[in-house]
Protein backbone atom coordinates (compact mmCIF):
# COMPACT_ATOMS: atom_id res chain seq x y z
CA UNK A 1 0.00 0.00 0.00
CA UNK A 2 1.26 3.70 -0.83
CA UNK A 3 0.52 7.10 0.57
CA UNK A 4 0.70 9.99 -0.22
CA UNK A 5 3.66 12.68 0.59
CA UNK A 6 1.46 14.85 3.08
CA UNK A 7 0.13 11.59 4.51
CA UNK A 8 3.93 9.95 4.61
CA UNK A 9 5.25 13.32 6.35
CA UNK A 10 2.41 13.41 8.95
CA UNK A 11 4.20 9.88 9.78
CA UNK A 12 7.28 11.29 9.47
CA UNK A 13 6.62 14.16 12.15
CA UNK A 14 4.74 11.76 14.33
CA UNK A 15 7.44 9.83 15.01
CA UNK A 16 10.27 12.61 15.21
CA UNK A 17 11.85 12.94 12.18
CA UNK A 18 12.27 16.70 10.68
CA UNK A 19 9.98 18.04 7.86
CA UNK A 20 9.03 20.98 6.68
CA UNK A 21 5.31 22.88 7.89
CA UNK A 22 2.91 22.29 5.51
CA UNK A 23 -0.80 22.30 4.78
CA UNK A 24 -3.22 20.13 2.42
CA UNK A 25 -5.70 21.76 0.76
CA UNK A 26 -8.18 20.24 -1.69
CA UNK A 27 -9.60 23.74 -3.82
CA UNK A 28 -7.74 26.77 -4.75
CA UNK A 29 -9.07 29.13 -1.75
CA UNK A 30 -7.86 26.47 0.94
CA UNK A 31 -4.15 26.82 -0.93
CA UNK A 32 -4.55 30.80 -0.78
CA UNK A 33 -5.45 30.06 3.33
CA UNK A 34 -3.01 28.26 3.63
CA UNK A 35 -0.27 30.46 2.06
CA UNK A 36 -1.01 32.91 5.20
CA UNK A 37 -1.17 30.57 7.74
CA UNK A 38 2.58 29.31 7.26
CA UNK A 39 3.95 32.79 6.94
CA UNK A 40 3.99 33.48 3.08
CA UNK A 41 7.34 34.07 1.63
CA UNK A 42 8.48 31.16 -0.75
CA UNK A 43 6.00 28.37 -0.51
CA UNK A 44 5.94 25.33 -2.67
CA UNK A 45 2.43 24.02 -3.83
CA UNK A 46 2.82 20.41 -4.64
CA UNK A 47 0.57 18.01 -6.69
CA UNK A 48 -0.39 14.72 -4.50
CA UNK A 49 -0.18 11.64 -5.91
CA UNK A 50 1.52 8.24 -5.49
CA UNK A 51 4.29 9.01 -8.13
CA UNK A 52 8.10 10.24 -8.77
CA UNK A 53 8.44 12.81 -11.50
CA UNK A 54 5.91 15.62 -10.30
CA UNK A 55 8.32 18.26 -10.31
CA UNK A 56 8.83 17.45 -14.41
CA UNK A 57 5.48 16.29 -14.77
CA UNK A 58 2.68 18.05 -16.62
CA UNK A 59 -0.72 18.96 -15.12
CA UNK A 60 -3.53 18.20 -18.25
CA UNK A 61 -7.25 17.88 -18.67
CA UNK A 62 -9.43 15.17 -20.95
CA UNK A 63 -8.77 17.47 -24.37
CA UNK A 64 -5.27 17.14 -23.97
CA UNK A 65 -3.18 14.39 -25.58
CA UNK A 66 -1.33 11.92 -23.24
CA UNK A 67 1.27 10.28 -24.96
CA UNK A 68 2.65 13.67 -26.09
CA UNK A 69 2.17 14.57 -22.48
CA UNK A 70 4.09 12.08 -21.51
CA UNK A 71 6.74 12.98 -23.84
CA UNK A 72 7.13 16.48 -22.15
CA UNK A 73 7.32 15.03 -18.60
CA UNK A 74 9.95 12.67 -19.84
CA UNK A 75 11.81 15.69 -21.26
CA UNK A 76 11.46 14.28 -25.07
CA UNK A 77 9.28 16.95 -26.18
CA UNK A 78 9.69 20.99 -25.67
CA UNK A 79 7.12 21.97 -22.33
CA UNK A 80 4.53 24.36 -23.99
CA UNK A 81 3.83 27.99 -22.09
CA UNK A 82 1.48 27.80 -19.33
CA UNK A 83 1.45 24.15 -19.42
CA UNK A 84 1.14 23.61 -15.31
CA UNK A 85 4.12 22.15 -13.74
CA UNK A 86 3.11 19.27 -10.52
CA UNK A 87 5.32 21.04 -7.93
CA UNK A 88 5.24 25.44 -8.24
CA UNK A 89 7.19 27.88 -6.45
CA UNK A 90 4.67 30.60 -5.27
CA UNK A 91 5.52 33.89 -3.35
CA UNK A 92 1.81 35.03 -2.91
CA UNK A 93 -1.75 33.95 -1.63
CA UNK A 94 -2.77 34.67 -5.11
CA UNK A 95 -0.34 32.91 -6.82
CA UNK A 96 -0.69 29.62 -4.45
CA UNK A 97 -4.21 29.78 -5.21
CA UNK A 98 -3.79 29.86 -9.51
CA UNK A 99 -1.02 27.09 -8.75
CA UNK A 100 -3.74 25.36 -6.98
CA UNK A 101 -6.27 26.03 -9.64
CA UNK A 102 -4.06 24.46 -12.49
CA UNK A 103 -3.56 21.47 -10.88
CA UNK A 104 -6.80 20.64 -8.98
CA UNK A 105 -9.11 18.25 -11.29
CA UNK A 106 -6.48 17.66 -13.46
CA UNK A 107 -4.15 14.38 -13.85
CA UNK A 108 -0.75 14.43 -13.39
CA UNK A 109 1.30 12.66 -16.20
CA UNK A 110 4.86 12.22 -15.19
CA UNK A 111 8.01 9.66 -16.81
CA UNK A 112 6.18 7.28 -13.55
CA UNK A 113 2.84 6.90 -14.12
CA UNK A 114 3.14 6.61 -17.98
CA UNK A 115 0.47 8.33 -19.90
CA UNK A 116 -2.88 7.40 -18.10
CA UNK A 117 -1.42 9.68 -15.63
CA UNK A 118 -2.86 9.95 -12.00
CA UNK A 119 -5.82 12.32 -10.70
CA UNK A 120 -4.99 15.31 -8.77
CA UNK A 121 -7.59 15.77 -5.54
CA UNK A 122 -5.42 17.60 -3.36
CA UNK A 123 -1.96 19.44 -3.26
CA UNK A 124 0.52 20.19 -0.37
CA UNK A 125 1.34 23.99 0.30
CA UNK A 126 4.70 23.61 2.17
CA UNK A 127 7.39 26.06 3.28
CA UNK A 128 10.04 26.82 0.70
CA UNK A 129 13.40 26.38 2.31
CA UNK A 130 17.23 27.84 1.01
CA UNK A 131 18.85 23.97 0.06
CA UNK A 132 22.93 24.11 1.30
CA UNK A 133 22.86 20.18 0.05
CA UNK A 134 20.65 17.90 -1.28
CA UNK A 135 20.84 14.01 -0.04
CA UNK A 136 19.35 10.79 -0.60
CA UNK A 137 18.01 8.34 2.17
CA UNK A 138 16.34 4.98 1.73
CA UNK A 139 15.29 2.10 3.22
CA UNK A 140 13.99 -1.56 1.55
CA UNK A 141 14.37 -5.04 2.31
CA UNK A 142 17.05 -7.28 0.83
CA UNK A 143 15.73 -10.34 0.95
CA UNK A 144 19.25 -11.59 0.40
CA UNK A 145 20.60 -10.63 3.74
CA UNK A 146 16.83 -11.18 5.23
CA UNK A 147 16.45 -7.55 6.86
CA UNK A 148 16.18 -3.86 5.78
CA UNK A 149 19.14 -2.47 4.53
CA UNK A 150 19.10 1.17 4.92
CA UNK A 151 20.98 3.83 1.65
CA UNK A 152 22.46 6.83 1.97
CA UNK A 153 24.31 9.04 -0.61
CA UNK A 154 25.56 12.67 -1.36
CA UNK A 155 23.70 11.71 -5.00
CA UNK A 156 20.11 13.70 -3.69
CA UNK A 157 17.31 14.62 -6.09
CA UNK A 158 18.77 11.63 -8.90
CA UNK A 159 16.97 8.25 -8.65
CA UNK A 160 18.32 5.78 -6.98
CA UNK A 161 18.70 3.10 -9.24
CA UNK A 162 20.74 5.98 -11.66
CA UNK A 163 22.96 6.61 -9.52
CA UNK A 164 23.33 2.33 -8.61
CA UNK A 165 23.87 2.28 -12.24
CA UNK A 166 26.62 4.99 -12.91
CA UNK A 167 27.99 5.68 -9.58
CA UNK A 168 28.02 2.55 -6.90
CA UNK A 169 30.42 3.32 -4.70
CA UNK A 170 28.47 6.38 -3.64
CA UNK A 171 26.28 4.50 -1.92
CA UNK A 172 26.45 3.41 1.42
CA UNK A 173 24.36 0.31 2.38
CA UNK A 174 23.72 -0.56 6.15
CA UNK A 175 21.82 -3.41 7.71
CA UNK A 176 19.51 -3.45 10.09
CA UNK A 177 18.90 -5.35 13.24
CA UNK A 178 15.11 -5.10 13.42
CA UNK A 179 15.41 -5.89 17.10
CA UNK A 180 17.98 -2.99 18.23
CA UNK A 181 17.15 -0.94 14.90
CA UNK A 182 19.57 1.53 13.99
CA UNK A 183 22.35 1.77 16.17
CA UNK A 184 24.37 4.87 17.34
CA UNK A 185 27.47 3.78 16.02
CA UNK A 186 26.23 2.95 12.30
CA UNK A 187 24.17 6.25 12.83
CA UNK A 188 26.94 8.23 13.18
CA UNK A 189 29.35 6.18 10.36
CA UNK A 190 25.73 7.65 7.83
CA UNK A 191 26.56 11.35 9.52
CA UNK A 192 30.25 10.65 8.52
CA UNK A 193 29.24 9.58 4.58
CA UNK A 194 27.42 12.33 3.81
CA UNK A 195 29.66 14.87 5.60
CA UNK A 196 27.72 16.20 8.27
CA UNK A 197 29.62 17.70 11.09
CA UNK A 198 29.16 19.61 14.19
CA UNK A 199 25.30 20.36 15.35
CA UNK A 200 24.05 19.12 12.04
CA UNK A 201 25.40 15.98 12.20
CA UNK A 202 24.37 15.52 15.97
CA UNK A 203 20.94 16.49 14.00
CA UNK A 204 21.31 13.72 11.11
CA UNK A 205 21.77 11.06 13.95
CA UNK A 206 18.53 11.36 15.40
CA UNK A 207 17.01 12.14 12.12
CA UNK A 208 18.36 8.86 11.03
CA UNK A 209 17.40 6.35 14.01
CA UNK A 210 14.13 8.58 14.18
CA UNK A 211 13.63 7.46 10.24
CA UNK A 212 14.64 3.66 10.80
CA UNK A 213 12.31 3.90 14.25
CA UNK A 214 8.95 4.63 11.76
CA UNK A 215 10.31 1.86 9.15
CA UNK A 216 10.44 -0.99 11.48
CA UNK A 217 7.37 0.06 13.78
CA UNK A 218 4.97 0.96 10.74
CA UNK A 219 5.85 -2.58 8.79
CA UNK A 220 6.74 -1.10 5.68
CA UNK A 221 8.51 -2.05 2.79
CA UNK A 222 9.67 0.42 1.54
CA UNK A 223 10.69 4.31 2.76
CA UNK A 224 12.44 6.68 0.43
CA UNK A 225 13.37 10.57 1.54
CA UNK A 226 14.95 12.19 -2.06
CA UNK A 227 15.62 14.77 -1.81
CA UNK A 228 16.76 14.91 1.99
CA UNK A 229 18.37 18.48 2.64
CA UNK A 230 20.34 20.36 4.53
CA UNK A 231 19.68 24.24 5.24
CA UNK A 232 21.24 27.02 4.92
CA UNK A 233 21.27 27.18 8.67
CA UNK A 234 22.62 23.26 9.38
CA UNK A 235 18.70 21.81 9.90
CA UNK A 236 18.20 18.75 8.11
CA UNK A 237 14.43 17.87 6.68
CA UNK A 238 12.60 15.48 4.05
CA UNK A 239 11.74 17.41 1.69
CA UNK A 240 10.44 15.05 0.08
CA UNK A 241 8.95 11.08 1.27
CA UNK A 242 7.71 7.90 -0.37
CA UNK A 243 6.04 5.52 2.27
CA UNK A 244 5.16 1.99 1.02
CA UNK A 245 3.54 -0.53 3.27
CA UNK A 246 3.30 -4.69 3.62
CA UNK A 247 0.01 -5.14 2.60
CA UNK A 248 -0.53 -8.15 5.07
CA UNK A 249 0.31 -6.42 8.47
CA UNK A 250 -1.71 -3.92 7.54
CA UNK A 251 -4.08 -5.54 9.98
CA UNK A 252 -1.73 -4.03 12.73
CA UNK A 253 -2.01 -0.39 11.67
CA UNK A 254 -5.61 0.61 10.77
CA UNK A 255 -4.27 4.63 11.22
CA UNK A 256 -2.31 3.56 8.10
CA UNK A 257 -5.12 1.40 6.12
CA UNK A 258 -7.30 4.60 6.71
CA UNK A 259 -4.80 6.71 4.60
CA UNK A 260 -5.24 4.43 1.34
CA UNK A 261 -6.52 6.56 -1.10
CA UNK A 262 -8.77 4.38 -3.63
CA UNK A 263 -8.28 6.77 -6.36
CA UNK A 264 -4.79 6.06 -6.57
CA UNK A 265 -5.46 2.24 -6.99
CA UNK A 266 -6.51 -0.57 -9.76
CA UNK A 267 -10.33 -0.92 -9.48
CA UNK A 268 -10.25 -4.64 -10.08
CA UNK A 269 -7.21 -4.73 -7.39
CA UNK A 270 -9.67 -2.94 -4.95
CA UNK A 271 -12.37 -5.56 -6.05
CA UNK A 272 -10.66 -8.28 -5.73
CA UNK A 273 -9.04 -7.32 -2.45
CA UNK A 274 -12.51 -6.83 -0.70
CA UNK A 275 -13.29 -10.79 -1.58
CA UNK A 276 -9.80 -11.64 -0.30
CA UNK A 277 -8.23 -12.52 -3.29
CA UNK A 278 -4.68 -11.86 -4.51
CA UNK A 279 -5.17 -10.12 -8.06
CA UNK A 280 -2.51 -7.63 -10.42
CA UNK A 281 -3.53 -6.19 -13.53
CA UNK A 282 -1.30 -6.98 -16.43
CA UNK A 283 -1.45 -5.53 -20.26
CA UNK A 284 -1.91 -8.54 -21.76
CA UNK A 285 -5.23 -10.29 -23.29
CA UNK A 286 -4.85 -13.85 -21.74
CA UNK A 287 -6.61 -14.14 -18.35
CA UNK A 288 -5.36 -16.68 -15.61
CA UNK A 289 -7.47 -17.82 -12.58
CA UNK A 290 -4.75 -19.69 -11.01
CA UNK A 291 -4.91 -21.51 -6.95
CA UNK A 292 -1.47 -20.53 -5.35
CA UNK A 293 0.84 -17.67 -6.11
CA UNK A 294 3.80 -20.28 -7.65
CA UNK A 295 1.55 -21.63 -9.77
CA UNK A 296 0.43 -18.41 -11.00
CA UNK A 297 3.28 -17.16 -11.74
CA UNK A 298 4.63 -20.80 -13.80
CA UNK A 299 1.20 -20.37 -15.41
CA UNK A 300 2.05 -16.80 -16.73
CA UNK A 301 5.87 -18.03 -17.78
CA UNK A 302 4.00 -20.35 -20.19
CA UNK A 303 1.57 -18.43 -21.56
CA UNK A 304 4.44 -15.75 -22.66
CA UNK A 305 7.32 -18.77 -23.41
CA UNK A 306 4.29 -19.65 -25.99
CA UNK A 307 3.60 -15.97 -27.22
CA UNK A 308 0.79 -14.89 -25.36
CA UNK A 309 0.69 -11.96 -23.01
CA UNK A 310 -0.80 -12.60 -19.35
CA UNK A 311 -3.66 -10.04 -18.43
CA UNK A 312 -3.03 -10.52 -14.88
CA UNK A 313 -1.76 -12.60 -12.20
CA UNK A 314 -4.96 -13.42 -10.21
CA UNK A 315 -4.56 -16.40 -6.88
CA UNK A 316 -7.67 -17.79 -5.79
CA UNK A 317 -5.46 -19.31 -2.83
CA UNK A 318 -5.66 -22.59 -1.52
CA UNK A 319 -9.51 -22.42 0.29
CA UNK A 320 -11.49 -20.07 -2.20
CA UNK A 321 -14.95 -20.69 -2.05
CA UNK A 322 -17.66 -20.73 -5.05
CA UNK A 323 -18.50 -17.08 -4.64
CA UNK A 324 -14.63 -15.94 -4.68
CA UNK A 325 -14.34 -18.12 -7.93
CA UNK A 326 -17.54 -16.17 -9.23
CA UNK A 327 -16.31 -13.02 -8.45
CA UNK A 328 -12.56 -13.82 -9.84
CA UNK A 329 -14.83 -14.79 -13.01
CA UNK A 330 -16.56 -11.25 -12.77
CA UNK A 331 -13.37 -9.11 -12.58
CA UNK A 332 -11.40 -10.97 -15.45
CA UNK A 333 -14.19 -10.87 -17.98
CA UNK A 334 -14.65 -7.37 -16.96
CA UNK A 335 -11.43 -6.29 -18.83
CA UNK A 336 -12.48 -5.19 -22.29
CA UNK A 337 -8.67 -6.60 -24.08
CA UNK A 338 -9.35 -10.25 -22.22
CA UNK A 339 -9.09 -12.34 -25.57
CA UNK A 340 -9.46 -15.92 -23.73
CA UNK A 341 -9.22 -17.18 -20.29
CA UNK A 342 -7.15 -20.28 -18.82
CA UNK A 343 -8.16 -21.98 -15.19
CA UNK A 344 -5.02 -23.75 -14.18
CA UNK A 345 -5.92 -25.71 -10.64
CA UNK A 346 -3.74 -28.33 -8.69
CA UNK A 347 -6.29 -29.23 -6.32
CA UNK A 348 -5.30 -29.65 -2.50
CA UNK A 349 -7.16 -28.01 0.14
CA UNK A 350 -9.24 -26.37 -3.29
CA UNK A 351 -11.04 -29.21 -4.84
CA UNK A 352 -11.20 -29.66 -8.67
CA UNK A 353 -15.09 -30.56 -8.42
CA UNK A 354 -15.09 -26.81 -6.26
CA UNK A 355 -13.49 -25.28 -9.14
CA UNK A 356 -15.53 -27.14 -11.49
CA UNK A 357 -18.97 -26.15 -9.84
CA UNK A 358 -18.09 -22.61 -10.10
CA UNK A 359 -16.70 -22.50 -13.16
CA UNK A 360 -20.61 -24.11 -14.33
CA UNK A 361 -22.21 -21.77 -12.22
CA UNK A 362 -20.50 -18.79 -13.63
CA UNK A 363 -21.27 -20.10 -17.05
CA UNK A 364 -25.37 -19.62 -15.81
CA UNK A 365 -24.69 -16.23 -14.36
CA UNK A 366 -21.67 -14.65 -16.53
CA UNK A 367 -21.57 -13.71 -20.51
CA UNK A 368 -18.70 -16.18 -21.39
CA UNK A 369 -17.97 -13.66 -24.47
CA UNK A 370 -14.19 -15.11 -24.44
CA UNK A 371 -12.60 -18.96 -24.74
CA UNK A 372 -12.37 -20.80 -21.76
CA UNK A 373 -9.64 -23.16 -21.38
CA UNK A 374 -9.45 -25.33 -17.77
CA UNK A 375 -6.84 -27.57 -16.81
CA UNK A 376 -7.30 -29.44 -13.54
CA UNK A 377 -5.32 -31.85 -11.53
CA UNK A 378 -5.12 -33.03 -7.67
CA UNK A 379 -8.23 -34.10 -5.29
CA UNK A 380 -10.96 -34.72 -7.18
CA UNK A 381 -9.58 -34.62 -10.56
CA UNK A 382 -12.13 -36.65 -12.06
CA UNK A 383 -14.89 -35.67 -10.63
CA UNK A 384 -14.40 -32.41 -11.52
CA UNK A 385 -13.56 -33.12 -15.20
CA UNK A 386 -16.43 -34.91 -15.19
CA UNK A 387 -18.78 -32.17 -14.36
CA UNK A 388 -17.26 -29.93 -17.04
CA UNK A 389 -17.32 -32.85 -19.85
CA UNK A 390 -21.08 -33.57 -19.33
CA UNK A 391 -22.07 -29.94 -18.57
CA UNK A 392 -22.61 -29.47 -22.57
CA UNK A 393 -20.27 -26.14 -21.97
CA UNK A 394 -17.92 -24.84 -24.16
CA UNK A 395 -14.69 -25.25 -22.30
CA UNK A 396 -12.33 -26.23 -23.81
CA UNK A 397 -9.89 -29.11 -21.61
CA UNK A 398 -6.41 -29.44 -21.54
CA UNK A 399 -3.98 -32.36 -20.22
CA UNK A 400 -1.24 -30.66 -18.26
CA UNK A 401 0.36 -27.09 -18.11
CA UNK A 402 1.75 -26.91 -21.39
CA UNK A 403 -0.82 -27.77 -23.00
CA UNK A 404 -3.45 -25.38 -21.42
CA UNK A 405 -0.56 -22.57 -22.25
CA UNK A 406 -0.64 -24.02 -26.00
CA UNK A 407 -4.43 -23.84 -26.18
CA UNK A 408 -4.86 -20.55 -24.37
CA UNK A 409 -2.92 -18.86 -26.71
CA UNK A 410 -4.31 -20.44 -29.60
CA UNK A 411 -7.89 -19.35 -28.33
CA UNK A 412 -7.08 -15.73 -28.07
CA UNK A 413 -5.22 -15.61 -31.52
CA UNK A 414 -8.40 -16.90 -33.04
CA UNK A 415 -11.06 -14.59 -30.79
CA UNK A 416 -8.35 -11.44 -32.23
Amino acid sequence: MKVHEYQAKELLKKAGVAVPAGIVAATPDEAAKAYDALGGGLIVVKAQVHAGGRGKGVAVGPEVDRQQALAIASGQAPRPDGMAKGVQLVKSAAAARAAAASLLGKTLVTYQTGAQGSPIAKVLVTVGHEIARELYLGLAVDRALQRPVLMATTEGGVEIETVAEHSPEKILRVPIDVAQGLLDFQARKIAGALALTGDTARKGVVFFKNFVKLFLDTDASLAEINPLIVTDNGDVLALDCKLNFDDNALFRHPDIAAMLDPNEEDPSELRAGKSGLSFVSLDGDIACLVNGAGLAMSTMDLIKYHGGEPANFLDVGGGANKDQVLEGFRILLSAPQVKAVLVNIFGGIMKCDTIASALLAAYEEIDFRVPLVVRLEGTNVELGKKLLKESGKKIITADGLTDAAQKVVAASRATA
